[in-house]
C-alpha cells in the first residue's frame, strides 16, 4: 500500500474535480484550511500528502509540515485524542514562525474524528489565531463527528468510493510491476469486495498472491474468508426448499467447514433477494426481517439464534408465496 501510494497531485485517479480545485488553491497561494471526509482508502490522505509535497521542498517539509515521523506520515490525531495534543504539540507549532521561510506551515491531522470535544473545541481557537501562519488540514471518515465549529472554519471535500473504472487500470499498474498472477473473474472479485476502497484492494491482491500464487475468484474469497457465489446460492436453495431443521444444519456444517460469518452471508443474501423475482409485497417483508436480524447482529447477539431466525423468515416467506399462488 505504501510503495504503491501516490506521490504527485497528477498520480491521484480519482476525484479530479476535487483535485483542479485545490490545485487552483495552490497556485494563487490561497489555499484553506481543509476538511477532507469520506470512506477509507479513497485517497483523502495520499491527497493532502501530495499537496504538501507541491508546496514545500524535501528539506523544508519536516519544518513545515506537522507529522508523527520523518517518512512524511501525517500526524495521527488518534495516537492522542485528548486536549493535551491540541494544547502541546499544535499549538507550538502553529504559534512558532519559520525565519528566512515565506508561506505559511501546515498541520495535518489525519482520523480528527477520533479527537474528543474537548480537543476539538480547543482546536477551533487555533485554527483562529494562528491562520496567517498555519493551514489545518483535517481527515475524517465521519462528518458528525467533526463539531459545527470546525466545520465552518474550513472548506469541505468528500472523497466517495472509487468506481470500478477507476480501480481497474491501477490494479493492473500494481500487478504488472509486481508480476502477480490475476485472473479476470479475480480481478472482478477484488474489485467486488473492495467495495471503493483502494487499500483494502491491494491489501486483499497482496495476501491471496502470497496465500495462493495465482489470483482467481475462488482463492479471493477463500483468503478473505467470504461466502462464495454457489455457497450463497445453495444456502438460499436450502431455506426455501428444505424443512427448518434440515437447512439449519446444512448451512450450520457449510459455516463450519468454511469458516463463515453470518454477516457476511446475509449481506450476499439482501444482494440476492434484490435480484431474485419475488412478488413486490413479500420482498418487502423479507427486506424488513434481514434489516432486522442485521441490525441485532450488530448489537453482540447469538449468530445461532438469529441463524434461526434467518431461515425462519426465509420460510415464512415460501408458506406466503405459496398461498398467493
Amino acid at each position: 500500500v505504501e510503495k504503491y501510494r501516490p506521490q504527485a497531485l497528477a498520480d491521484l485517479v480519482s476525484h479530479r474535480d476535487i483535485l483542479s480545485t485545490i490545485q487552483k488553491f495552490i497556485s494563487e497561494d490561497r489555499l484553506p484550511h481543509l476538511l477532507l471526509y469520506g470512506p477509507p482508502g479513497t485517497g483523502k490522505t495520499s491527497t493532502i500528502l501530495a499537496c504538501a509535497r507541491q508546496l514545500y521542498k524535501e528539506r523544508e517539509f519536516n519544518s513545515m509540515v506537522l507529522e508523527a515521523s520523518g517518512m512524511g506520515a501525517p500526524l495521527n490525531a488518534s495516537d492522542d485524542r485528548g486536549i493535551d495534543i491540541v494544547r502541546g504539540p499544535i499549538l507550538s507549532f502553529a504559534s512558532t514562525r519559520t525565519i528566512f521561510k515565506k508561506g505559511f506551515k501546515l498541520v495535518i491531522l489525519d482520523e480528527a474524528d477520533a479527537m474528543t470535544q474537548d480537543a476539538q473545541n480547543a482546536l477551533r481557537r487555533v485554527i483562529e489565531k494562528f491562520t496567517e501562519n498555519t493551514r489545518f488540514c483535517l481527515i475524517c471518515n465521519y462528518l458528525s463527528r467533526i463539531i459545527p465549529a470546525l466545520q465552518s472554519r474550513c472548506t469541505r471535500f468528500r472523497f466517495g468510493p472509487l468506481t470500478p473504472e477507476l480501480m481497474v487500470p491501477r490494479l493492473r499498474h500494481v500487478i504488472d510491476e509486481e508480476k502477480v498472477d490475476v485472473t479476470e473473474d479475480g480481478m472482478k472479485a477484488l474489485v467486488t469486495l473492495s467495495s471503493g476502497d483502494m487499500r483494502r484492494a491491494l491489501n486483499i491482491l497482496q495476501s491471496t498472491s502470497m496465500a495462493f500464487g495465482t489470483v482467481t475468484e475462488e482463492s479471493v474469497y477463500t483468503c478473505t474468508g467470504h461466502p462464495l457465489k454457489c455457497d450463497i446460492a445453495n444456502i438460499l436453495d436450502w431455506m426455501l426448499n428444505q424443512d427448518f431443521s434440515t437447512a439449519y444444519r446444512k448451512i450450520s456444517e457449510l459455516k463450519t467447514l468454511k469458516g463463515l460469518a453470518l454477516q457476511d452471508i446475509l449481506t450476499e443474501i439482501h444482494l440476492l433477494v434484490h435480484r431474485v423475482d419475488f412478488p413486490p409485497s413479500i420482498r418487502i417483508q423479507l427486506l424488513i426481517k434481514l434489516a432486522d436480524i442485521e441490525y441485532r447482529l450488530a448489537a453482540g447477539t447469538s449468530e445461532k439464534i438469529q441463524l434461526s431466525s434467518l431461515i425462519a423468515a426465509f420460510q415464512v416467506t415460501r408458506d406466503l408465496i405459496v398461498a398467493e399462488a
